[in-house]
């Protein structure tokens, strides 16, 4: 039996060259090239819908490129956001796929051992099935799938079947199989969205000791800290093409990029003046063959007609001469203008907006005797493990779940935005039945809240002017929207009733980081109150100085 060599320093383990991908009328990569190296560390961000996790299903080989090459070399694991499973598939089909490489390892080496002649062995061999074992660590591969089970709080019962979990239980599982798996490369689709606290510590301390290379799609910037050696920014630059900056630490490569994108609004602003400047003199030019000039008709004709000429001659030297300098600037991404939010609503008689007492819903959240309250412009930030009712407690603040016990209160007139884990995006896609447009979509949610007496018509906030989604998004149904897209969709409809408060479970989860770092910005200046769920270490950290609920767990 042959077996595949352990990677040496130096050696490539994905070149991905000139590749472009996309359907008919859209272009997802265009000339994209790629190294990834041992110790390579590399996170993919970037805009929704802005191509990672098609770039993803590239290098993996899920997706075939409609130009240039992808070229891997060594092992592949690769964990996507979700996964299509048979019935039959359980726990123990992925725990016994894992362990699969690593047996075949350390059987590649006995059987090695067992046929060696000391006098005239192959030396060689012996060494290529030596190393492979250790590069795989082989003898300890079932202590390591069930630590990752563990630490990753996935369910460890082998006959628990797959499609029986929910997607994040089912992310879970593959990712500490994929870990403990060892590839020579490791292809990874936002590992973090689905983890806790101690999760994406495990997670963080297995990728900074990877030894093959990484390609991380991730929104989380704490992530790009902790592990990524460069970032590959999915959005285009001036020249249309994605950026790889060899940034070690995120607030480097955010600088980087504001800066870029600076350079890039400046060079648009000013070609848009040029345009102006253009077309006025174009306008000036060409009104010079109005009348005003010409002589009077029946004197000179021949030279009236030689005038005009001369006139529009000159008009088409200056416009080719202008066009000569004009740079073709495409438009600069759009930037999240958050709108402007009440505090209060009209007749406000004081007191908490919202409040919950001794709330507890089943087994799923129980806080005897605890009371939390919002307060106008309030603040309060809740944390606590997986399963600890962090998305409970905001359901039962908002009136989504009723209360076994407790009682809830809301002042008079208070309007509420909810950005639940999933929104109205993902509920109006209805697995192989018609999808609205974003547009209707917003427009029947907005129905719905109106209805329910949710909604001021004179406050709507119309989702053009947030600058998540553009204008053709919005004219696209749902279902072709990205998943990223479809959160964006979701924050929108948070926001459409210009709510007093905004309830946000997992806010970063599925944006883009550049996005996040706007969303903190507006939620820490906005007038409304604001209470968000949260894992994202780099959110807690810049909400630190809010209000601290942690359920623990």
């Amino acid at each position: 039996m042959s077996a595949a060599v352990a990677p040496r320093p130096g050696d490539v383990q994905l070149v991905a060259q000139a590749v472009t991908f996309g359907y008919p009328g859209r272009r997802i990569l265009d000339r994209l090239d790629l190294t990834v190296a041992p110790g390579d560390r590399i996170g993919l961000v970037g805009e929704n819908g802005a191509g990672k996790t098609t770039l993803l299903g590239v290098l993996a080989g899920r997706l075939h490129p409609q130009e240039g090459t992808v070229r891997r070399r060594g092992t592949l694991a690769v964990v996507e956001q979700d996964l299509a499973v048979s019935r039959e598939d359980t726990v123990g089909t992925i725990v016994d796929a894992t362990a699969d490489a690593a047996r075949a390892a350390a059987a590649d080496l006995q059987a090695v051992i067992d046929g060696f002649d000391h006098d005239g062995g192959d030396v060689a061999a012996l060494s290529a099935a030596i190393a492979r074992y250790e590069h795989l660590a082989a003898w300890d591969v079932d202590r390591r799938v069930d630590e990752g089970l563990s630490r990753l709080q996935a369910p460890r019962d082998r006959d628990r079947r797959l499609a029986e979990l929910s997607v994040g239980e089912r992310y879970r599982v593959r990712l500490a199989c994929r870990l403990a798996e060892r590839a020579d490369l490791l292809l990874l689709d936002e590992p973090t969205n689905h983890l806790d606290e101690g999760g994406v510590a495990h997670l963080t301390a297995q990728l900074r000791a990877w030894s093959g290379g990484l390609v991380i799609v991730t929104h989380d910037r704490r992530l790009l800290d902790d592990v990524m050696t460069a970032v590959l920014d999915m959005d285009p630059s001036m020249d249309g093409r994605p950026v790889l900056y060899g940034a070690a630490r995120y607030a480097d490569y955010r600088f980087a990029r504001d800066q870029m994108l600076r350079r890039w609004r400046a060079r648009y602003r000013a070609e848009r003046k040029r345009a102006r400047v253009l077309a006025e003199r174009l306008d000036a030019s060409y009104e010079g063959l109005s009348d005003e000039w010409r002589p009077p008709k029946g004197s000179q004709k021949h030279r009236r007609g030689t005038r005009a000429r001369q006139h529009v001659k000159a008009a088409d030297r200056l416009i080719e001469r202008l066009e000569a300098q004009a740079v073709d600037v495409p438009v600069p991404p759009p930037a999240l203008h958050f709108p402007d939010l009440p505090s209060v609503p009209p007749g406000y008689p004081g007191g908490p907006l919202l409040e919950v007492r001794g709330p507890r819903v089943a087994a799923r959240l129980d806080l005897p005797g605890r009371r939390v309250e919002v307060m106008p412009a309030g603040r309060l930030l809740v944390t606590g493990a997986n399963g600890a009712g962090k998305s409970t407690l905001l359901a039962a603040l908002v009136g989504g779940v009723t209360l076994d016990r407790g009682t809830r209160a809301v002042a008079p007139g208070v309007r509420c935005g909810v950005l639940a884990q999933e929104g109205p995006g993902e509920r109006s896609v209805a697995p192989g039945g018609p999808s609205p447009t974003a547009f209707d979509a917003y427009a029947r949610h907005a129905l719905d809240l109106l209805d329910a007496g949710a909604l001021d018509p004179d406050a709507l906030v119309p989702v053009a002017a947030l600058g998540l989604l553009s204008e053709a998004d919005l004219e696209r149904p749902l279902s072709e929207l990205s998943i990223g897209q479809r959160r964006r969709f979701d924050l929108a409809c948070a926001l459409l009733a210009a709510p007093h408060v905004l309830v946000l479970d997992e806010p970063t989860n599925h944006l883009s980081v550049g996005l996040v770092d706007e969303l903190t910005t507006a939620l820490r200046a906005t007038s409304a109150a604001v209470v968000v769920a949260t894992h994202d270490r780099q959110l807690r950290a810049d909400l630190a100085d809010w209000p601290h609920l942690d359920l623990g767990g």
